[in-house]
């Protein structure tokens, strides 16, 4: 644990892509382990998540919440369109409802509100900040100049711009929503040269996201 916490304090990269990188891992794996998996690797994920958070915190200074008028509307603007987009088109992968917690557990179930509290903290709090710290405090300034890491966060480059959305988007598989939206989240950045705007954009749109998925039962949209 020494030697991980060494490594990481040594690297500026290491704290900004491990974490992303073994929650990624982490989701390709939900749902390998029979349908229920979906949900007990998502409470491992996230609790691992906390974990890590906590681990990097000290290590990098840029992943600190911060609200603004662009933050808060950016974030119901991208749940706006991740809810307008819900239409046919091809996807990264075929929309499901492996999500869908009535027919897993029952909607008066333990389980069932275990689990949607599970992925709206989850999506809320763990997600933004793992994301942000790796999309638009890494890869974009890493695009941009070698210089990264002592690179301010306003500076715009249209190579880092697109290249980051892409790659965003097309980790999602409504990856027409995710290209707007990452493009929007980078827009926050460069607007208020931080990133705890873009990451509480991120968590409003997240958990908007996640209480309409369960009030209207849109399952696919998880």
């Amino acid at each position: 644990m020494n030697s991980l916490h060494k490594k990481l304090q040594e690297s500026p990269i290491l704290p900004r892509v491990l974490p992303f990188l073994i929650f990624v891992i982490l989701t390709s794996t939900q749902g390998s382990f029979g349908p229920d998996s979906h949900f007990w690797i998502y409470l491992i994920k996230t609790l691992l998540g906390v974990w890590m958070i906590w681990t990097i915190w000290p290590l990098v200074g840029e992943m600190r919440w911060a609200f603004s008028l662009e933050a808060i509307g950016g974030g119901i603007l991208v749940f706006a369109i991740w809810i307008c987009l819900d239409f046919q088109y091809p996807k990264i992968t075929t929309p499901s409802d492996s999500w869908n917690l009535n027919k897993h557990f029952g909607p008066d179930s333990t389980l069932f509100w275990l689990f949607a509290t599970t992925r709206i903290i989850g999506s809320t709090l763990v997600v933004p900040l793992l994301e942000e710290v790796f999309y638009r405090s890494f890869l974009y300034r890493y695009i941009l100049t070698k210089n990264w890491l002592f690179t301010p966060h306003n500076l715009f480059d249209i190579r880092p711009f697109i290249a980051t959305s892409l790659i965003f988007g097309l980790t999602h598989s409504h990856w027409l929503a995710g290209i707007i939206c990452g493009m929007i989240y980078q827009i926050i950045v460069l607007r208020t040269n931080r990133l705890g705007d873009a990451i509480t954009a991120h968590a409003i749109t997240n958990c908007l996201l996640g209480f309409w998925v369960i009030t209207q039962k849109n399952w696919h949209l998880w």
